[in-house]
């Protein structure tokens, strides 16, 4: 099959804010049309502005991605509407407390449903399309996929799973030509916390505490997420597969505290 569109496609879950969002305003600064998808319409349109401002194609898919036929879905309508895809990134995700005691199974399956599942769901999906520009994928991850903290057992487990499956289908489809690799962050400045129940005072508390759990005394921005996932996109990093990279001013370093 001829592929006639000559600038490179991207798919951006979770694009509606944070770390999808910075990552698909980067991604149409340095040239490329974007298909974005997240749940809030409002936030996704204000995200498709800013792409369509640099002069990117932007196409935008309001999606709940817990289901697997709307997963499946946004890579079809995208391959529909730019007619390829070259970049996949997944950036979706939710967080939510509780630990082996009170976290309940429901709790358990949309955290798994949303972190995990559908990220699999589309990265099957996808891979057909990806193999026929030699593309790639990038898995937004954390800190917690790699070190245990308390509090969050959900959370941490499907970014385990996240890490896990980065460095499994990297050895699969590196035979395809398609690389994988996942960032790890800390403690981003997003909505995700506030998503996940915490209050505006809560928050506020927690991104203060966050600086001396965090050696370089701060937290992240989405912007610096963003650019190591677009760096991990491009074509500089062509000889990188099955990386899980952390991106957390030295907390994966750190013992509890």
């Amino acid at each position: 099959m001829t592929i006639k569109n000559k600038k490179k496609v991207a798919l951006v879950t979770g694009a509606s804010s944070g770390i999808g969002r910075a990552t698909a305003v980067q991604l149409a600064q340095d040239g490329i049309d974007i298909s974005i998808t997240g749940r809030d319409e409002d936030n996704l349109a204000s995200t498709a502005k800013l792409i369509r401002d640099y002069g990117a194609g932007c196409h935008v898919i309001a999606a709940d991605l817990s289901d697997e036929n709307t997963a499946r879905n946004v890579v079809n309508e995208t391959i529909d509407h730019f007619g390829k895809l070259d970049i996949l990134i997944n950036a979706a995700g939710i967080i939510g407390s509780g630990s082996v005691v009170t976290t309940t199974l429901e709790a358990w399956d949309k955290m798994m449903n949303i972190n995990l599942r559908s990220l699999f769901v589309i990265i099957q999906e996808a891979v057909p399309h990806l193999e026929k520009t030699s593309g790639n994928i990038v898995n937004v991850s954390s800190v917690t996929g790699s070190r245990s903290f308390p509090g969050i057992l959900c959370y941490c487990v499907s970014k385990a799973g996240v890490d896990q499956i980065t460095r499994c289908i990297a050895l699969e489809l590196a035979e395809r030509s398609i690389r994988v690799n996942a960032i790890n962050p800390g403690v981003v400045r997003t909505q995700l916390h506030k998503n996940g129940g915490m209050d505006s005072e809560a928050y506020a508390s927690f991104l203060e505490h966050s600086k001396t759990t965090h050696p370089l005394g701060r937290i992240g921005e989405p912007q610096e997420a963003a650019e190591l996932i677009t760096f991990l996109a491009s074509d500089k990093a062509a000889w990188i597969t099955g990386a899980c990279i952390p991106l957390d001013g030295g907390r994966a370093q750190t013992c509890a505290r």
